[in-house]
């Protein structure tokens, strides 16, 4: 997003809910009724160091992660008719057409319900767009490589450091399918500022200076995509987003 921002792009993010569910880290559980507002001057903090020119939230509610008795509130985004979180998706899609669209992948990274849902919107989407004459130049599914995981894990292990209970759910994509590898250790330090900035949701099992130090390049310097949509990619990897879409 920085990336973009930089290079004169306008940078749209669009968010399904406020974060209302989940583990609260460093501060007192007493802030949970208040999690939502919390959570959302943390992103509005983290938006304004990455360059977010416009974000939006969808109105739903945080669903949790996946078996929790929040999946099924009825404001939750799982619960949501999946045409009605489409078409929320499709009105700001019509208010911009993006050159670039980015989502996440299918399983949603470690399977959380609105992860998958996000994907499950802009897909359906772009696929109502599309029907209306309207295809973005470049569609990606940002990704993360099996074989990554697997490293992040062990060295992690091998560090001592605990990382959260979520990453066991993840299993990455296979390695054969990431077309495009964009490097931002040039912004490294504002990515992890930005990251900081969700204090509520930073894992205490993961201290900032062992992993600025030991992981954060690693697992943050390489940015990893899956492009699903627009000209095939012909030689791989890619090492823009943008490259072509004008």
């Amino acid at each position: 997003m920085l990336h973009a921002h930089r290079d004169g792009h306008r940078v749209v993010l669009v968010t399904a809910t406020r974060g209302e569910e989940g583990e609260v880290h460093n501060m007192d559980e007493a802030s949970r009724p208040s999690l939502g507002e919390i959570r959302t001057e943390e992103l509005l903090a983290a938006c304004r160091i990455l360059g977010v020119n416009r974000q939006e939230f969808l109105g739903y509610r945080d669903s949790g992660m996946t078996g929790a008795a929040s999946n099924a509130d009825p404001g939750s985004f799982d619960s949501a008719p999946l045409g009605e979180a489409a078409e929320r998706v499709a009105v700001i899609l019509r208010e911009e057409r993006p050159e670039v669209v980015v989502t996440y992948t299918a399983d949603g990274t470690y399977r959380h319900p609105d992860h998958r849902k996000a994907h499950e919107s802009t897909m359906l989407a772009l696929d109502t767009l599309a029907g209306e004459g309207w295809v973005p130049a470049k569609l990606y599914l940002n990704a993360v490589p099996r074989s990554f995981v697997r490293g992040i894990v062990a060295v992690a292990r091998e560090a001592g450091i605990e990382l959260p209970g979520e990453l066991g759910q993840a299993e990455g994509v296979p390695d054969s399918e990431i077309t495009t590898e964009v490097d931002v250790c040039d912004v490294l330090d504002l990515k992890l500022a930005a990251c900081v900035s969700h204090l509520s949701q930073m894992h205490p099992g993961l201290a900032l200076a062992a992993v600025a130090a030991e992981l954060f390049e690693a697992a943050f310097g390489i940015e990893r995509y899956v492009r699903a949509g627009g000209v095939p990619v012909q030689d791989r990897p890619e090492h823009s987003l943008f490259s072509g879409a004008g």
